[in-house]
């Protein structure tokens, strides 16, 4: 589905507030203090799942004040769309993991199968331990590989969301909240 800006700008005018920039920033303060607890000394590769990963992951690391490296790679199961599919990678990991500790953030673990494809294939490459880390973690019974993320800021409901990091049909990744498609 071709979506234009002013289409999107309609959506985003329409759509719930689940959550407030505010209550996000706070929801990063929180999993940055969880991660620092169990990672701090581990020396990790914090991997960025791109597209949606990217401002999370931003506002993630930079609450993070240990050494660590900071990488990315780009598999998606949905091409454009609403639906996901096979996996297909863009981008693996550019630097050595073996016997390193891992931690890959994503925008949103909705049903699992992105993730746990991504961590299996970082455990085969030689990973140490593989941390997940979500934004949001979306709340419904179709979890089929991954439940739930190692760590996690917000839940949502079984909606479409978007904003910090997550698109509506590649639009509003940047809106300042997140936000649920205004129901019909």
């Amino acid at each position: 589905m071709s979506v234009t800006p002013e289409q999107a700008q309609s959506v985003l005018e329409h759509a719930d507030c689940l959550y407030t920039e505010q209550q996000i920033l706070q929801a990063f303060d929180n999993m940055a203090a969880a991660v620092t607890q169990r990672l701090a000394r581990s020396n990790p590769i914090v991997l960025c799942v791109m597209n949606g990963g990217l401002v999370p992951t931003g506002h993630l690391v930079t609450r993070l004040h240990f050494p660590l490296h900071l990488d990315y790679l780009h598999a998606t199961r949905y091409r454009g769309t609403t639906q996901g599919g096979e996996l297909h990678w863009l981008a693996k990991p550019h630097g050595d993991i073996g016997d390193r500790t891992v931690l890959v953030v994503d925008d949103i673990l909705d049903e699992g199968v992105t993730l746990a494809a991504i961590i299996a294939d970082l455990k085969e490459q030689g990973a140490r331990e593989v941390f997940s880390a979500a934004l949001v973690e979306k709340l419904h019974e179709r979890k089929s590989a991954l439940r739930h993320a190692d760590f996690v800021g917000l839940q949502v409901e079984d909606r479409y969301v978007f904003g910090f990091g997550m698109d509506y049909h590649g639009y509003l990744r940047n809106a300042p909240g997140i936000f649920a498609v205004q129901e019909s």
